[in-house]
């Protein structure tokens, strides 16, 4: 969240403080899609005026993580399936390529610090917390992208960043799908140890079919 509003986004530090808990909030599911953002009650909430956060909501507008209509109130952005489809359909798609290049490429350095990603999934989900599992599977995709090293593709898939974060707490709340995505994502550091670029990328594109599964079950 900070990466994303606070260096993207040149706001004071006020602005992307609001942004940053706002944002968090929703992806967490504090906030529903749908609910209101009364900007009186949050000004009340950070001792500020309405204006800092107007440009907060703006912010996260433009993350997709809230709606902002001409005349009424904000509101935390409702998922639209179509838009939910593309975006997970081009995220399979880029995280192959990158799955298949870092199995190709991966030093020991670079693989350990993708094992302990690996790790910090496995005490969330030992430890039965959904929140925490969803921010360490952030992280793991994070650094996937980064180890990568193509600029590009890391370009546009921080674009979407924010909104899929909330997409995939909505995924792996449903049943089984923590557990399904901590097996698949063990599976990938085998494949990365193993150095076998295709079998990375089916599992990556397997993981992003089986969360656009669930994703649908629960939404249409």
């Amino acid at each position: 969240m900070q990466r994303i509003v606070a260096e993207r986004h040149d706001r004071p530090s006020l602005v992307s403080r609001i942004a940053i808990e706002v944002g968090a909030e929703i992806i967490e599911g504090i906030r529903q899609p749908g609910d209101d953002l009364n900007s009186v009650e949050l000004s009340k909430r950070y001792r500020t005026s309405r204006t800092p956060i107007r440009e907060a909501l703006m912010l996260l507008e433009k993350e997709g993580l809230v709606d902002v209509p001409p005349r009424k109130r904000p509101r935390v952005a409702s998922p639209d399936i179509e838009e939910i489809r593309e975006i997970y359909r081009a995220r399979a798609t880029l995280f192959a390529m990158i799955a298949g290049e870092t199995a190709r490429s991966l030093d020991r350095d670079r693989l350990e610090r993708l094992r302990a990603g690996l790790r910090e999934m496995k005490q969330a989900y030992d430890a039965g917390d959904l929140n925490a599992f969803v921010w360490a599977n952030v992280d793991f995709y994070e650094l996937s992208t980064q180890l990568a090293g193509n600029l590009t593709v890391k370009r546009i898939l921080d674009s979407l960043l924010l909104r899929t974060a909330r997409l995939r707490r909505l995924s792996l709340a449903r049943p089984g799908r923590m557990a399904r995505s901590y097996d698949d994502h063990a599976r990938l550091i085998t494949a990365y140890e193993d150095r076998d670029a295709q079998l990375a990328s089916a599992l990556i594109q397997s993981n992003h079919i089986n969360a656009l599964a669930a994703l649908e079950s629960y939404l249409v």
